[in-house]
């Protein structure tokens, strides 16, 4: 049975080593970004699609397409997500008076609505035979595992995220039987979305993406699929809500 892949935020550095990973494994691999990728473009087995704006419009045309083709997804990533964005002054936030509407309302627009988007639309086109569906998390955004504070607008982002995923994996479970949902906290990555607070992480605890991309197929493979929604880190180690 052909695996059909969905890697959501193609163009960042984890996103390109699961579309490389998953490709060197046989899958049929399509890759969404809102940046153009020349290079994932021209990857042989990748069909590469540019949505210049992730909404519910442009999301829902995009699976309708996969629909209309009768093309059924095994494997979904979503990896969009943001800490930092220079251009707009938008740093993780130390004290309560950095918190501002401007960083909330970009926080939440890409790291919680753009998934929640996806997994709206995306129940319609899901397998119905062992599909899984994986968000790339953060550990600060559990809950119960915030004992230093600070970031407001990327953990309630990440929070808000978890809950989302963690609820629609009822439904999910309900229309669909095999599926499952996972939240991933992939660590640190060396990607951009790091760089900025990298000199405070140990070498040994600095991931490249590639390692990221294996670990991330690995520990959500051999997760319980009768449980509806697991929350684990790059060690596969349970993450608490």
């Amino acid at each position: 049975m052909e695996n059909n892949v969905l890697i959501v935020g193609a163009s960042g550095g984890i996103a390109s080593a699961l579309i490389e990973q998953y490709r060197s494994e046989g899958a049929k691999v399509f890759a969404v970004s809102r940046a153009a990728a020349t290079e994932i473009s021209q990857i042989q087995s990748v069909s590469y699609h540019q949505l210049a704006e992730q909404d519910d419009k442009h999301i829902s045309e995009f699976v309708a397409q996969l629909a209309e083709q009768q093309i059924v997804l095994n494997t979904v990533v979503i990896t969009t997500g943001f800490l930092h964005r220079e251009n707009d002054g938008i740093h993780p936030e130390k004290r309560l008076e950095d918190v501002s509407e401007q960083a909330l309302a970009a926080y939440f627009a890409t790291n919680s609505i753009i998934p929640a988007i996806w997994l709206k639309h995306l129940v319609n086109v899901m397998s119905k035979e062992g599909s899984t569906l994986t968000c790339l998390s953060a550990r600060v955004g559990s809950i119960s595992d915030n004992g230093l504070g600070g970031w407001y607008g990327y953990r309630a982002s990440k929070a808000a995220l978890n809950m989302f995923v963690k609820t629609a994996s009822v439904e999910y479970k309900r229309r669909l039987k095999d599926v499952m949902l996972v939240c991933y906290h992939p660590g640190t990555v060396d990607t951009g979305l790091s760089k900025p607070f990298q000199k405070n992480v140990a070498a040994k605890k600095l991931f490249t993406a590639q390692f990221t991309a294996k670990q991330l197929i690995q520990h959500v493979s051999k997760l319980d699929r009768n449980q509806a929604c697991h929350f684990i880190d790059w060690n596969g180690e349970v993450v608490t809500w």
